[in-house]
């Protein structure tokens, strides 16, 4: 699905399919979407795979090149070994450091990584089972920022059509986001079985203390 086929897919869904009368110009759809792609791509980013030349000696890793990340799932070093070998490490910034006992002697590593998903007007990559998922998120966004438009202006649908859009705009959205959480979970759970995750694990069992 490319974006002009997304964006009659939200036409649909907000009952905006009268060419001579849009409530919506194509720029504000798009906008709605392009918020819908990148709440999707922050709970389930689009997975790649890059390689980065090591410097020997040193634990860094510059990862400045990598546009449009959104997070670090693993990185292997050495590679090509069966099974892969993947480091702890942290991330700061464009940095990232491994803290195994594996010291980079200049060889390549794989960054394994997270970007923002692309939808523009001839490719996307968003997974098609999630295509209505980003539709509903797009029309909810559109009924709430029509709806807030609306206040205290004069339509022909009367008193209620702005406090109809802005119910119905926010249903759309809590089951946008009710769904970003229940799948990106489920995505980060079957990421984390891989490696040992930079971002550490808080106990709910145990206290630690001040």
């Amino acid at each position: 699905m490319n974006l002009e086929e997304m964006r009659a897919l939200v036409r649909r869904d907000l009952h905006d399919e009268d060419a001579s009368n849009y409530r919506w110009t194509d720029d504000e759809v798009d906008r709605h979407i392009a918020h819908a792609v990148k709440d999707f791509s922050e709970a389930i980013p689009c997975e790649q795979r890059t390689t980065k030349a090591t410097t020997s000696g040193s634990r860094e890793i510059d990862i400045t090149t990598i546009t449009d990340r959104v997070t670090v799932f693993a990185v292997e070093y050495p590679v090509g070994d069966f099974p892969a070998r993947y480091q702890r490490f942290s991330l700061w910034g464009d940095t990232v450091t491994l803290l195994g006992d594996e010291i980079p002697d200049g060889s390549n590593a794989y960054i394994y990584y997270g970007r923002l998903h692309t939808l523009d007007i001839s490719s996307s990559t968003i997974p098609v089972q999630h295509e209505d998922l980003i539709a509903t998120g797009a029309s909810g966004y559109a009924a709430v920022e029509w709806a807030i438009y609306a206040v205290n202006r004069v339509n022909v649908g009367g008193d209620v059509t702005a406090k109809d859009f802005l119910a119905w705009g926010k249903e759309k959205l809590d089951h946008f986001k009710q769904e970003l959480k229940r799948r990106g979970r489920r995505n980060r759970v079957r990421v984390g079985s891989l490696y040992q995750p930079y971002r550490p694990v808080v106990s709910r069992t145990t206290d630690y203390g001040p």
